[in-house]
């Protein structure tokens, strides 16, 4: 790895779910001006980039992620001038922008495909992966990640096309090269146009193995996804990339990797290979997924979280950079899923930032994660929009599971968990919209939102504000190595980072109930500064202390013996 930092090393990213984030008017979804008239509020927080969930033009049966026009902003979150607008006043405020950029996929709306539909010798035709059936079967038995099978039958040419999501998200074929010269294009517009970078959705999956292989071995994760995750050509697709765009233009760029090993993520992620700045890895994401099946309850596996991100940070110091991350548009709110959103919401929502924020990477912040938004806990099924919940639901049923059991795993597993409106005051539909929302807003908004936070000086936000503050002053969060103190506690993470001759020592209590703690005799036993806790009163380390519910304390050494 050369030994450069860049900006993203020591900043702190914001992700904006467009649709969930601010509704400027009455419409009763969020919209372009409605995120610009926050960015004082992200400024106030001490985020130095802002990272936007699509916004291009989209018939939305992904929320966004099935794009059909990737040169149009969708009318619905407003016009090109609103986009150009909200990238001026980011910069101005000394904000960097970062798009969400889909190339896996594109809608099955995108003139590409209708042209590949309608005219199947055009050149757009091979734009898209088509194949023939088997014996009236699909070309293979690999399964879409919203559930059935990842092909779709088109009666007029007899053959099906590729969809690792939704049937309306066609998959692109990277092995042509005038495909790939369109999606330069396309980066190249949002580039010229002022922005700062990209986060790539499930880049790791634009290459498919060509013999398209059928899946022999059973599992829930077994589905065919061995055969297209981090492809024979996706190290040579991203150089590409990277040699035409993300170097020509000085990109920030972050892989959202699906499935992925830290073997592949040290080769995207080295700046020796030329390929992305950072990744996005979801393994930790599956410690309360039993047997790997995201669709049953369970709860956190504490050793094993650990341990996985100890392989990552180990694994990636001063070979690439990764991205930390609790939340976002797909994952569930992490206070209710790792922590406790009831009586000891706050204090663990503080632990579980302070835990991740104290590690090495780019940390990123999922818009209501800094007030400690919570799941909404719907009861009802209407009341969720995403499409894989609904999916999931009627593949569920069809196997025999009742309804009760399927609300009570969606109402901790739906991505729709993260993607109710944002909780900014105690009026009507949490100051989100004059309108009607599309999605509900979560019943605890009079208690949990942005006005309450900025008016308690011992808020979530204030902590979040502390902890991305902390990473611009203490180098050694951004260049220190990784230790776990206590790997077989089910119940604290405790690690060490150190960095010349400084250690910082974090220490987090995973559990409601006090725990005692021991400071290692290897470590000095004088000599630390606490420079972060969520607890008033906090103690020095000792030899013995007991760890309130949920505390986390963070104390640096700077050489004592």
């Amino acid at each position: 790895m050369t030994s450069q930092r860049q900006w993203w090393h020591s900043s702190t990213i914001y992700q904006i779910y467009p649709r969930s984030f601010c509704d400027s008017g009455s419409k009763g979804h969020g919209d372009i001006k409605g995120i610009t008239s926050r960015l004082d509020y992200l400024k106030q927080l001490g985020i130095g980039t802002v990272w936007l969930c699509p916004i291009y033009r989209s018939p939305q049966i992904d929320n966004g992620y099935d794009i059909s026009d990737y040169y149009q902003i969708e009318p619905a979150y407003g016009t090109m001038a609103d986009f150009d607008e909200l990238l001026r006043r980011c910069h101005s405020l000394g904000l960097r922008l970062i798009m969400d950029i889909v190339i896996n996929h594109t809608s099955t709306e995108h003139p590409w495909f209708q042209k590949a539909l309608k005219e199947p010798d055009s050149p757009e035709r091979d734009f898209y992966i088509w194949q023939e059936g088997i014996d009236g079967k699909p070309p293979t038995n690999w399964q879409s990640k919203f559930g059935g099978s990842a092909w779709q039958y088109d009666e007029a040419s007899k053959q099906y096309y590729l969809h690792l999501f939704a049937k309306e998200q066609a998959d692109l074929n990277w092995e042509n090269p005038k495909l790939r010269e369109q999606v330069c294009d396309v980066m190249r517009f949002w580039a010229k146009k002022g922005v700062d970078g990209f986060r790539l959705d499930v880049i790791n999956l634009i290459s498919k193995d060509q013999r398209f292989p059928q899946e022999t071995e059973s599992g829930p994760q077994q589905d065919g996804r061995r055969f297209y995750t981090d492809g024979p050509r996706v190290h040579e697709f991203l150089q590409e990339a990277n040699r035409e765009v993300f170097t020509p233009f000085k990109l920030m760029t972050v892989g959202e990797m699906s499935s992925t090993t830290l073997e592949q993520c040290q080769r995207y992620s080295d700046p020796d290979s030329h390929e992305l700045s950072m990744v996005f890895n979801f393994h930790h994401l599956k410690v309360d997924y039993p047997g790997g099946d995201k669709w049953q309850l369970a709860q956190c596996d504490l050793i094993s979280l650990k341990a996985i991100f100890a392989h990552w940070q180990q694994g990636l110091h001063n070979v690439g950079w990764n991205a930390l991350f609790w939340c976002n548009h797909d994952q569930p709110r992490i206070v209710s899923r790792f922590g406790c959103d009831g009586p000891h919401r706050v204090f663990s929502a503080k632990m579980l930032g302070t835990a991740l924020h104290m590690m090495q990477g780019t940390p990123f912040i999922y818009q209501g994660e800094e007030i400690g938004m919570t799941n909404p806990k719907f009861k009802h099924l209407e009341q969720y929009q995403d499409v894989e919940t609904h999916n999931i639901y009627r593949l569920k049923q069809s196997q025999g599971t009742c309804h009760q059991d399927l609300m009570a795993v969606i109402g901790d597993r739906s991505r729709d968990n993260s993607r109710t409106p944002m909780q900014w005051d105690e009026t009507p539909n949490a100051g989100f919209t004059r309108g009607t929302p599309w999605l509900d807003v979560a019943e605890n908004f009079p208690e949990i939102n942005v006005k309450r936070a900025l008016e308690d000086p011992d808020s979530v936000f204030y902590h979040y504000q502390k902890l991305i503050q902390l990473r611009r002053d203490y180098p050694i969060i951004t260049e220190g190595d990784y230790q776990d103190l206590c790997p077989e506690d089910p119940k604290s993470w405790c690690y060490l980072r150190q960095y010349q001759e400084q250690k910082l020592l974090v220490i987090n209590n995973f559990s409601a109930n006090p725990i005692d703690w021991q400071l290692p005799q290897s470590l000095p036993q004088t000599g630390w500064q606490l420079v972060c806790a969520n607890y008033p009163g906090s103690p020095e380390p000792s030899s013995a202390m007991t760890l309130r519910p949920y505390e986390s304390l963070v104390f640096l050494n700077n050489g004592e013996k």
